[in-house]
């Protein structure tokens, strides 16, 4: 898939901010074995995983099943992001929002 620096830096608004940032190609390997241990079904429709559905990915990627919430719950705060990024308004606003931020 290559570096992830570089598709990351695809994103618009998002290279600038990953030029000094430096991402190991093994940051997303738990990631990938906790996806891999999902059916279909699951990746699909992540409200489906119920406690033994998490408890049950978290032994086939070998990472504990808070990690599991802990992915979860960041998957459904990018897919709010995605959602707001598709309205002008409401990117004009988390952009104003960012910069503040940084002051």
């Amino acid at each position: 898939m290559g570096n992830m620096k570089d598709i990351m830096s695809m994103i618009p608004g998002v290279g600038k901010a990953m030029r000094d940032v430096e991402i190991s190609d093994d940051a997303f390997k738990h990631v990938e074995a906790i996806i891999k241990s999902m059916t279909p079904a699951e990746r699909k429709n992540p409200a489906l995983l119920d406690a033994s559905r998490k408890n049950r990915i978290a032994r086939g990627s070998g990472r504990s099943a808070d990690e599991i919430t802990r992915l979860l719950k960041q998957f459904d705060q990018m897919r709010q992001m995605m959602k707001m990024m598709t309205n002008k308004t409401q990117m004009m606003n988390m952009m104003r929002q960012a910069r503040s931020a940084r002051r």
